[in-house]
């Protein structure tokens, strides 16, 4: 059963996951402030993110990726599937040093498929597993609580691992892609040296979003299994 302190409180929720929950929430509101900083430099090379994710592919000898403008804040994403970068409103066709560097990232995930990068295969292979684990692992724990029956309990736990596996996988895929972005950029000129750790910036603060993603994942992993531990102790 949860290990209860004070006043009926879940200690593992309060030890556990409310650090996390604040890291994710710090993570989100320094992205976002980060961008809004730096959104409003322009680039002193006049590049548009267009241009900038378009530099990229070419640096990397990538020639069959279409880029293309999706609605949105921050919606930036590569689509594997029709081998198209979708850069934002906000980034398609502005010169701010932010704009540059997410649009660099994205191109950096476009390459890494060219390339073969095995984290970015793995993490392709393992989504529809990952799916099903986000969706089922609650439905089994749940269930398993309500009738007492410690192999739901333990479906659901190793359902809501896979979902944490994505998580791990995902982290050193988006960190490789800011890699790739960074070394393009400072290569090909496409940012000034004084721009340069704008960009970084910006992209270290995005990554700071996953690293707590995995933080939260692996703390609610850890806590299912102290819970279960627990139950099976008092059973």
């Amino acid at each position: 059963m949860p290990y209860y302190g004070f006043y009926g409180i879940d200690m593992y929720y309060l030890v556990l996951i409310v650090p996390c929950i604040i890291l994710a929430a710090w993570a989100q509101m320094k992205v976002g402030s980060t961008f809004r900083q730096y959104s409003g430099v322009r680039s002193m090379r006049g590049l548009t993110g267009a241009q900038a994710a378009a530099a990229v592919l070419r640096q990397n000898g990538v020639s069959d990726v279409r880029i293309e403008r999706v609605h949105g804040n921050l919606t930036d994403h590569f689509d594997p599937r029709s081998n198209v970068i979708r850069l934002s409103d906000s980034v398609y066709d502005s010169t701010s040093v932010a704009s540059i560097g997410v649009a660099a990232h994205e191109a950096g995930h476009a390459v890494q498929y060219a390339v073969g990068y095995v984290p970015i295969r793995i993490r392709s292979a393992i989504v529809p597993l990952t799916q099903f684990g986000s969706t089922a692992s609650w439905p089994l724990l749940l269930l398993g609580i309500f009738l007492s029956n410690d192999l739901f309990i333990q479906l659901g736990i190793w359902a809501f691992a896979l979902s944490t596996i994505f998580q791990l996988v995902t982290l050193p895929v988006e960190l490789n892609a800011s890699n790739r972005a960074l070394s393009a950029i400072e290569q090909g000129g496409l940012l000034t040296a004084d721009e340069y750790p704008m960009a970084k910036k910006t992209l270290s603060a995005a990554a700071m979003t996953y690293v707590a993603a995995l933080a939260t994942s692996l703390a609610q992993l850890l806590r299912l299994l102290l819970l279960f531990g627990g139950r099976r102790r008092d059973d």
